[in-house]
């Protein structure tokens, strides 16, 4: 998504979907994929051009996509896909996903524990398919999600989908897990660590982006990653202070500790154009 008009991709309610015929769903989804794939690739043409070498893919990029006739649908479309990941390594732009905060493989319902898995699969199929490595390279970033809950994530983790296992990275959110409760459980189902300093300062009701703890869980996120050259750190800011967790338009703030983060992932509502002001205030970002 971009703050102007070059990149919007399309979608479809459930509601909507449901109400048409077979045939009807299944032309409405060919005709879809294919225009979101379209806009995928005038959204890695954009990043090129800017020289943004990190792409976040929305969760939504193939809607009903979880469901058989989508899953079929999609696959029919192998080599369109092929074509568009090649371009993504072409460019050397890293493409990743962050699927929505229902995705929760930690829940009391076992119906949503199926269903996040099934969303999951759907992420990892169109990244299969886009000729994406399984690896953390291409990672699907989930939060912990049901507080206290850190055993189903040890146990469900291992049993997961190689495609989806295989990307799969973890990050501490603000609320129900902290960056070290998250950190115990990377290091014990062997998935990397996304390292979200915001969510660190509002979880821990820090006052500063420079406490030692902020420098601290960088380092000890980075030693999860397989290459140390792949760590992601989400780098954020509040709109009224420090410790409001709806992010900024602009990035005014950056830890210290992130100066040498290799990959920073900007959430900003401001989206191209706090980039644009980051490269500016902040010359270690090119």
């Amino acid at each position: 998504m971009t703050t102007g008009s070059e990149v919007r991709f399309r979608t479809i309610t459930r509601t909507h979907y449901l109400s048409l015929s077979h045939a009807e769903r299944q032309t409405k989804l060919e005709e879809l994929y294919l225009d979101n794939l379209s806009r995928l690739r005038a959204a890695l043409e954009f990043c090129r051009a800017r020289n943004i070498r990190l792409y976040r893919a929305i969760s939504g990029l193939f809607p009903m996509s979880d469901e058989p006739l989508g899953e079929r649908v999609l696959s029919g479309m192998a080599k369109e896909l092929a074509a568009v990941g090649r371009l993504a390594r072409r460019y050397r732009i890293r493409v990743v996903q962050h699927p929505d905060q229902f995705v929760v493989l930690s829940s009391v319902s076992e119906h949503v524990v199926r269903q996040s898995i099934d969303i999951l699969r759907k992420h990892a199929l169109a990244f299969d398919l886009l000729g994406l490595p399984r690896s953390a390279w291409s990672a699907i970033i989930l939060h912990g999600g049901k507080a206290g809950r850190a055993r189903q994530l040890f146990e469900i983790i291992p049993q997961l989908p190689e495609n989806v296992r295989s990307r799969l990275v973890l990050e501490n959110d603000e609320y129900a897990y902290s960056a070290r409760e998250i950190l115990e459980i990377c290091h014990g189902t062997g998935v990397p660590m996304v390292f979200d300093a915001h969510h660190h300062v509002i979880r821990e009701k820090l006052d500063s982006y420079e406490h030692p703890s902020v420098t601290e869980m960088t380092q000890a996120a980075g030693r999860t990653w397989p290459k140390p050259d792949w760590q992601i750190v989400h780098l954020s800011n509040g709109i009224s202070s420090i410790a409001d967790p709806r992010h900024s338009e602009l990035i005014h703030t950056v830890p210290s500790a992130f100066a040498h983060a290799p990959w920073i992932e900007v959430e900003a509502k401001g989206k191209e154009r706090a980039i644009d002001e980051l490269r500016r205030i902040w010359p270690l970002v090119r």
